[in-house]
């Protein structure tokens, strides 16, 4: 049997904000493939005091959670050892993005998940769709909200399948306003951040094209005669994060192959190692040029590797003034006129 054939099917919930209805519909798969016959067991679900989503888990079988001390306080995470050791055929894994207690076996849930899929075990799971790693800077800009907890985009992209759980953002309005979301006090904080019409509307928007994009890159994909090649600069501004989050979310429309170049005479800055620490994380390959001609090196390395788009960030103007320096923009445009250069502008966030 083949490693491919080995590993778990991960199935993804995806929605656009919290009472969608994921966790429901979860167990409801889950109870679904119980009649079939499957061997499936709950390993976390989160019901929020979800009248509706607590009754939902009767006649499942429930992982019991794993305690864990940390700064004095008992919490509770899923237990990744015991569902290894119990080894169902499917486990039902809630809040896909959720950051682990220290002291856990991974920092992240969706390492666990992965783990279980290793070895051999099938994983429905769930999330919202502002977790998308690639997509936190627009989603803070529809928002206001920095969303700490995201996921790798290559790890819902090897996802088997991805569902859409949806519910007009009226109608979800309705829900939280009823109660059968939250409680009144975290009802009324939710309408201050996401709870918002037009938020709701917007990140509806951004789950229904991430899920039909996700349909797309699991059919057969079609050939091209030039395949596309994205070339990220970093540099050590903070603007380089997103930089590298819109550049890596274009390279997996496109199918492209995507690398993260940094041009500098002494390559031993900390803040721009942190962001080519960000870019290997999300599966970019990274690479450091010594040069003191950052966009020669840059437009070489791009004609050396078959690089179709270049992506820079646009430099604040008063910052170029006050140095009296020509934007290394306007070099790489002129010296890569063959080729297509995006010039991304920082966003302003107050």
């Amino acid at each position: 049997m083949s490693e491919a054939q080995k590993r778990g099917r991960l199935r993804i919930l995806l929605g656009y904000a919290a009472g969608v209805g994921k966790t429901y519909r979860m167990l409801e798969d889950a109870h679904e493939l119980k009649n079939q016959g499957c061997d499936i067991v709950v390993g976390y679900f989160e019901p929020h005091g979800r009248k509706d989503t607590i009754a939902k888990i009767e006649g499942l079988e429930v992982i019991p959670r794993k305690a864990i001390e940390y700064r004095g306080r008992q919490f509770e995470e899923m237990d990744v050892d015991a569902i290894l050791a119990r080894r169902p055929a499917v486990c039902a894994v809630d809040e896909f993005p959720h950051t682990n207690i220290p002291g856990s076996q991974h920092a992240k849930r969706w390492e666990d998940v992965i783990t279980l899929l290793e070895a051999g075990i099938g994983v429905i799971t769930t999330m919202n769709i502002q977790h998308l790693e690639s997509l936190n800077d627009q989603v803070r800009d529809i928002s206001g909200v920095k969303v700490r907890e995201t996921i790798p985009d290559w790890v819902v992209n090897q996802a088997d399948e991805v569902v859409l759980v949806d519910l007009p953002p009226r109608a979800l309005l309705n829900r939280l306003q009823r109660g059968v979301i939250y409680g009144t006090d975290k009802a009324e904080r939710a309408l201050q951040n996401f709870f918002k019409e037009p938020t709701l509307a917007a990140l509806r928007e951004m789950a229904l094209r991430q899920t039909a994009h996700e349909v797309e890159i699991r059919q057969e994909e079609p050939e091209h005669d030039t395949p596309e090649r994205i070339l990220i600069h970093v540099t050590e501004s903070p603007a380089a994060a997103a930089l590298i989050r819109r550049g890596k979310r274009v390279a997996d429309y496109l199918n492209a192959d995507c690398f993260a170049v940094a041009v500098t005479p002494t390559p031993n800055a900390e803040q721009l190692e942190r962001h080519l620490d960000f870019a290997r994380k999300l599966r970019i390959e990274t690479r450091i040029l010594e040069s003191d001609k950052p966009a020669e090196a840059l437009v070489e390395f791009a004609r050396r590797n078959g690089v179709t788009q270049i992506f820079l960030s646009k430099p604040p103007k008063r910052r170029l003034a006050a140095l009296g320096k020509r934007p290394l923009v306007m070099d790489v445009v002129r010296l890569a006129a063959d080729r297509q250069v995006t010039v991304v502008a920082e966003r302003r966030h107050t």
